[in-house]
């Protein structure tokens, strides 16, 4: 069977995934999503292990600082054979970047220098320009960026992720319009699942502390039986 043929075949097996804020739950697990992965190509496989890599907050190390960070986040999106997934990783790296720069900016940090590496892409130099103005004059390219600093104003932690995790998922309903049997529709349903865990697991999290708000709330002057 030829590549194109398998992965035709892989991508037609996989349930549909609905709308992103309306899932309870990721399409199949992932076991069945990565038994289903061991049809990739060698090649293939090794892009989509590195888009996750770089773009899977679990796998980021804060041992090292920021210049060691952003010179292996240049290599390994170097190694990236596939041009849509090496440029889908660097996008969502300079979205990272964006979003650090709104919260260093709003800590009081000076503009950084351009003597050290401390961000991804392009945006760089122009963001360190125009440090002091508002949402860094970028607003037209990335029209979520008021708002996101807006909800980080608010100490809105669950609206920011809400936001950006929308600003990622429309962005892959762009770049992958035209691709539905290939690799590359491959690597934005891969993204999308890779989401909607994300948001469920947060959602669930937001939501067990909200209970636990309102239940000491509740329970607040009420003196419990002790525990025999």
């Amino acid at each position: 069977m030829s590549p194109q043929d398998r992965y035709l075949t892989l991508l037609t097996s996989l349930p549909a995934h609905g709308p992103l804020f309306g899932a309870k739950q990721t399409p199949l697990s992932r076991l069945r999503l990565r038994m289903r992965l061991n049809w990739l190509e060698p090649d293939d496989a090794e892009d989509l292990a590195r888009l996750a890599a770089l773009t899977d907050w679990h796998q980021q190390r804060f041992d090292v600082d920021d210049e060691d960070v952003v010179h292996e986040a240049e290599q390994a999106v170097a190694q990236i054979h596939n041009a849509f997934t090496r440029e889908l990783a660097a996008w969502r790296l300079e979205l990272r970047t964006l979003v650090a720069a709104l919260r260093r900016r709003r800590a009081g940090e000076s503009a950084p220098s351009g003597r050290r590496k401390w961000g991804f892409g392009r945006w760089v130099p122009h963001i360190a320009r125009h440090w002091s103005e508002p949402h860094f004059r970028l607003e037209r390219v990335y029209p979520w960026l008021p708002e996101a600093e807006r909800l980080m104003d608010d100490g809105d932690p669950l609206g920011l992720e809400r936001l950006l995790l929308g600003a990622v998922w429309t962005h892959l309903e762009r770049v992958g319009a035209g691709h539905e049997f290939d690799f590359e529709a491959l690597v934005v349903y891969v993204t999308r699942w890779d989401l909607v865990a994300r948001w469920t697991r947060y959602d669930a999290d937001a939501a067990l502390a909200r209970f636990d708000d309102l239940l000491e709330t509740a329970l607040d002057g009420v003196e419990l039986p002790p525990v025999a």
